[in-house]
């Protein structure tokens, strides 16, 4: 089983804060660059930040200031730390990463499922 899985999602009023954490499982035995990315009703997917294999960092514009995004390789862990959420921040949220497993030649890119997250107003 190759899989990542997302948590930490939910509904929260404009102006608090979530944390989501994306976990590998067991299988995945190296992880590269990793990302989160988010999808709004109607929207495209959207990348909201990502974390290099060095562990430079990225974020798109609307939510820079805001979110942190790290890594625990100890863990194979990703998580983003979300602070001042606004209600134009609802989406589903998704990890990604480039991942080593048993019998891959090279690295692949994988997806967890997704989590909500809603801001009310």
């Amino acid at each position: 089983q190759v899989q990542l899985v997302e948590s930490g999602g939910g509904l929260v009023q404009a102006g608090g804060s979530l944390r989501l954490s994306c976990a590998a499982s067991r299988s995945i035995f190296k992880i590269n660059d990793m990302g989160w990315y988010r999808q709004a009703p109607g929207k495209q997917r959207e990348l909201v930040a990502s974390i290099s294999t060095g562990g430079n960092t990225n974020y798109a514009d609307s939510v820079k200031g805001r979110f942190t995004i790290s890594r625990d390789n100890a863990k194979k862990t990703v998580s983003l730390q979300m602070n001042s959420l606004k209600p134009e921040d609802t989406a589903v949220y998704y990890c990604n990463a480039y991942v080593l497993a048993a019998y891959y030649s090279a690295p692949r890119s994988t997806w967890g499922q997704g989590t909500q997250v809603t801001v009310s107003s």
